[in-house]
């Protein structure tokens, strides 16, 4: 099998978000490309898939798997991911041989375990585009969603290195960086950088909301470092459920350890081990400006600048007007009163990362000092 040629057929099977921007990506690369979605809205079409075939990204909807989905050249498989794992078993018989099959799920472990049972690892990929948003639906999506942010693709042992080949050429065209790891390395590297992360941050609160009084003082000086350092305690709840029911094993492995390496602090700080408390800060601190600040990884990164303003009436006004006047759209603005570990006044997070740039060097013309976190 060759690159993708412009009668190729691609299906999907979902699209909010994470479909919706792999469609609008797949539309830049090639207009002529023939994209249709399954509606499970049999009697009243999703919003979502309207406005994309209003849009020109999708080609057709199809209320039935029957239809179009036996011509598929390539299926995403963009739903939640114990319903991919049902589609499966209903797709099994209408896919042609050729077609590649595909997920976006930010676990592996259990789809590779169904494509096993179903017999259907001589096509399938799974996939994984490390990127995301606040917000959700495809009216959020965009192709540039995609670009930079790394793509991991986990073939079987089964996979034809021809299919792997034009999966991950189609994913750097899109302007991801594509990845190929093996099913079970994917979910032990995402369970310590990201699932256990988001374990301790949701913890990490708790503890300090059961520590807290009734006056509230510790919630009040969280305002800075604390909040930013536990943000992805706001995750969704229950997608997060689901991640941690999915991946419990490997997230349970890293968890574990951690913990281990909680109790090694403890037993330091109980004996005065300057030495180890000076490498413990020391090493974690050269590893983390040894990890890269360009690609998007798996936890999405924060636009945002720091600036120093004078506190007198209408100083943030001043700076939103000439922000807005420069077509620079602010996600969050706001003064930042515990700086002990910050410096700036005042914190302004951006959506994407050019406008953050064009925000600081318009600021640093207008001679205000900009301050970037590293």
């Amino acid at each position: 099998m060759g690159d993708f040629e412009s009668d190729f057929k691609i299906g999907f099977i979902g699209f909010g978000l994470i479909g919706g921007s792999i469609a609008r990506a797949l539309k830049k690369i090639n207009p002529d490309y023939y994209l249709y979605a399954y509606d499970y809205h049999k009697t009243n079409p999703s919003t979502d898939l309207r406005a994309a075939l209003s849009d020109g990204i999708l080609n057709s909807i199809t209320t039935t798997l029957e239809e179009g989905f036996p011509e598929c050249d390539l299926l995403f498989l963009c739903a939640p991911v114990l319903s991919n794992i049902e589609y499966l078993k209903q797709l099994k018989p209408l896919l042609k041989s050729t077609c590649i099959l595909t997920d976006v799920g930010s676990v592996k472990g259990n789809i590779h375990t169904a494509v096993q049972e179903l017999g259907l690892k001589a096509q399938f990929i799974g996939g994984h585009p490390m990127t995301g948003s606040e917000k959700t639906g495809y009216l959020n999506s965009y192709a540039i969603l995609l670009e930079n942010a790394y793509y991991i693709l986990t073939p079987t042992d089964e996979t034809p290195e021809t299919m792997v080949q034009v999966l991950y050429h189609l994913v750097k065209k899109m302007g991801s960086i594509p990845i190929i790891l093996d099913a079970s390395e994917h979910d032990g590297i995402t369970a310590a950088i990201s699932h256990v992360p988001h374990i301790i941050a949701a913890q990490l609160v708790n503890l300090v909301r059961e520590s807290d009084d009734s006056s509230e003082k510790m919630r009040a000086l969280a305002a800075g470092g604390f909040k930013d350092i536990t943000r992805i305690a706001s995750s969704s709840p229950v997608m997060w459920q689901d991640i941690c029911l999915t991946n419990s094993s490997e997230i349970k492995r890293s968890l574990d350890r951690y913990i281990e390496s909680l109790q090694v602090a403890s037993d330091a700080l109980s004996n005065m081990d300057a030495d180890f408390l000076y490498q413990m800060f020391d090493t974690a601190g050269e590893y983390r400006s040894a990890i890269p600040n360009k690609s998007i990884g798996l936890m999405k990164r924060l636009f945002e600048i720091y600036l120093d303003i004078m506190d007198e009436a209408g100083a943030i006004a001043t700076i939103a007007t000439l922000l807005a006047s420069n077509q620079i759209s602010i996600k969050n603005i706001g003064i930042i009163h515990n700086r002990e570990f910050e410096e700036g006044v005042l914190k302004i997070e951006f959506y994407e990362e050019q406008a953050q740039v064009k925000a600081s060097a318009l600021l640093t013309r207008y001679n205000y000092r900009i301050y970037e976190r590293s």
